[in-house]
């Protein structure tokens, strides 16, 4: 009989050790939702930035793109 209530205690253990877990990767998932959109939105500002640069600079379009190939091939 106590072998039977040890299991049994031991799966109980298991059982709310598995709803902590449940619980946590939960939050997890949350939190990693939140990181992703805002380092989404700092993408999307990053990229209004780019442009309203490119929009108010005097270079023609040929030039911008001949100065970012030149850093990419660097």
């Amino acid at each position: 009989m106590a072998k039977t209530r040890k299991r049994i205690t031991i799966d109980e253990k298991i059982e709310r050790q598995k709803e902590v877990v449940s619980k946590a990767k939960d939050k997890y998932d949350a939190a990693l939702d939140e990181l992703n959109r805002l380092m989404q939105k700092r993408e999307e500002a990053r990229r209004k930035e780019l442009l309203d640069a490119f929009m108010k600079s005097d270079r023609t379009y040929d030039e911008i793109m001949e100065f970012l190939s030149k850093e990419a091939g660097e």
